[in-house]
């Protein structure tokens, strides 16, 4: 039950990365609080599997992996910000023309 944490948030990751894109010009600001909601939820499952791993013992484990997610997690931190910035930025352009 606890693998499917990697897989929520990889997949939660992906959301966030691609909710941006949706094109409801309308909409555009609420798509942009959802992909942040989902970049908030897929590091809340890296959290929480990191949590389990402490729980059980598995230091090898955390000591193996905890670069790649503080990496990953900042990646996926960073291009969200951009995305929506750039998203929101073109619609606001958009409505000014």
């Amino acid at each position: 039950m606890i693998v499917w944490l990697n897989v929520g948030s990889l997949l939660l990751g992906l959301l966030a990365w691609t909710l941006p894109f949706v094109t409801f010009r309308k909409n555009q600001l609420s798509l942009a609080f959802m992909s942040m909601g989902a970049c908030a939820l897929s590091l809340s499952f890296q959290i929480f599997y990191h949590h389990h791993l402490v729980k059980i013992g598995d230091w090898s484990a955390i000591m193996d992996t905890s670069g790649a997610v503080a990496f990953a997690s900042a990646v996926l931190i960073i291009i969200t910000i951009l995305i929506n910035a750039l998203t929101l930025m073109r619609e606001k352009k958009g409505v000014a023309a």
